[in-house]
């Protein structure tokens, strides 16, 4: 009854995310406490703000698979203390043991905790373009973590993941088939989700947002984006999505808050360049339709920027 509650809250609630709260969870440096969503599947859901002192960089989310015959850990976590702090809360919750770690992809909140991880000698999966990326930038990665997080970000040292893979990584573990899968280019380099066919639930990483507004990077290219979510992402059919940040929820939601949002985006961008607008003007398109989404602040205007020096090479 508790986890179908827990379920049906996530999947109707959005409005419990907000970038106002500091910390859900003050007992430890995560900023919430696991809550099983499905059985057997946990997530200990991150802020939808930016990293910060106060949340502790946990600012995406940190799930978890008690499979029955070990623990399946999705992310790293962003500090060595974070992902200490994740396994004492599966350490409360049950006694098998962590038997491996999959990392989202190359960015912080995903990979630099594995130096906790790989202190106990767990294997540590990633795709090899998230393996390259952190490899080339961990260095610039770990100093901002340091910067914000302080005294939190002491143990923590580069541990890059153990074992790539390019397609698919399937495990075969207990009451759970979990595939870890890359479905083609999203939002940063090797971004992967885990798919659990048997229970229709995808862990998506960062290919699905919906509490907070989806950031735009250098590296991101939104019409591959979008054909990879078309051609791939809707082909699973989940009927759960638990997003890389921000509550579980369904397809519905997500659809509406990433791919909509990116065909708004991009339908906006091309109507000013029709207009013979430039690139300082291009920062103020209309996204109001988006404006109730967490860091919207900070992200509007430099999503439009990047979705127009984009599109004037397409």
């Amino acid at each position: 009854m508790i986890r179908t509650l827990a379920i049906a809250l996530a999947l109707a609630a959005p409005a419990w995310a907000s970038e106002e709260i500091a910390d859900q969870y003050p007992q430890s440096v995560l900023y919430s406490k696991p809550v099983e969503y499905f059985p057997g599947v946990y997530s200990a859901i991150g802020a939808t703000a930016p990293p910060t002192y106060e949340n502790s960089g946990h600012n995406n989310n940190l799930s978890f698979i008690v499979t029955g015959e070990g623990v399946v850990v999705i992310n790293g976590g962003a500090a060595y203390v974070l992902a200490e702090a994740l396994h004492k809360e599966i350490q409360a919750i049950t006694d098998q043991p962590v038997k491996l770690v999959f990392n989202e992809n190359g960015q912080g909140h995903a990979m630099l905790g594995n130096a906790y991880w790989s202190e106990l000698g767990i294997p540590i999966i990633a795709h090899s373009e998230a393996a390259a990326e952190f490899e080339e930038y961990g260095p610039q990665i770990l100093q901002g973590m340091q910067r914000y997080n302080q005294d939190k970000a002491d143990g923590t040292f580069l541990a890059g993941p153990t074992e790539t893979f390019d397609d698919e990584y399937v495990v075969e573990m207990g009451e759970f088939r979990i595939e870890a899968k890359y479905l083609g280019p999203a939002h940063s380099p090797g971004d992967i989700s885990i798919w659990l066919p048997n229970q229709s639930l995808v862990i998506a990483g960062d290919m699905a947002f919906h509490e907070r507004m989806l950031p735009i990077f250098q590296d991101t290219y939104t019409a591959d984006w979008l054909e990879t979510w078309d051609t791939e992402f809707e082909a699973l059919d989940a009927t759960y999505v638990i997003p890389g940040h921000g509550h579980p929820t369904n397809m519905d939601q997500v659809r509406r808050y990433t791919r909509d949002y990116l065909i708004y985006l991009r339908g906006k961008i091309q109507e000013h360049m029709d207009a013979g607008g430039d690139l300082a003007e291009a920062y103020y398109v209309d996204q109001s339709p988006y404006a109730n989404l967490d860091t919207f602040e900070e992200l509007a205007t430099k999503n439009a920027g990047r979705v127009f020096e984009q599109m004037e090479f397409e």
